[in-house]
């Protein structure tokens, strides 16, 4: 991010592979991430997360503890609401959005990220 100051940087599913938010070492990184911008390090000004398929049927009470927690984190307004490619095990849209309304966060967190547009389509 200090080489690139002016450019928006989107982390995709959250630091991690998807589908499912299963691999320690992508919350690692993505824990390092949520930090540096909870303190307002000024390297993350353009920094942005999506949360395509971290979120699956499957999701364990504290997997979605976790999310819901760095999203707060992060900041719901540096959260990208998104899908992938609607194949294989992946969900289909709708069911990727009603699995991703099944995390514990309100109904103002919800639109907020629901609202969000990256930078780089305004």
């Amino acid at each position: 991010m200090p080489a690139a100051p002016d450019v928006t940087v989107q982390v995709a599913h959250f630091g991690g592979a998807g589908p499912g938010y299963e691999d320690p070492p992508s919350r690692e990184a993505m824990a390092v991430m949520a930090a540096a911008v909870a303190r307002h390090d000024p390297h993350t000004r353009n920094l942005y997360f999506d949360v395509a398929s971290i979120v699956d049927r499957d999701r364990r009470p504290e997997l979605a503890k976790l999310v819901a927690d760095t999203i707060r984190q992060v900041g719901t307004d540096k959260v990208l609401y998104g899908t992938d490619s609607a194949q294989g095990g992946n969900l289909r849209p709708r069911e990727s959005w009603a699995a991703f309304r099944k995390l514990p966060l309100t109904e103002a967190e919800f639109a907020r990220i629901a609202g969000n547009v990256p930078p780089y389509f305004r």
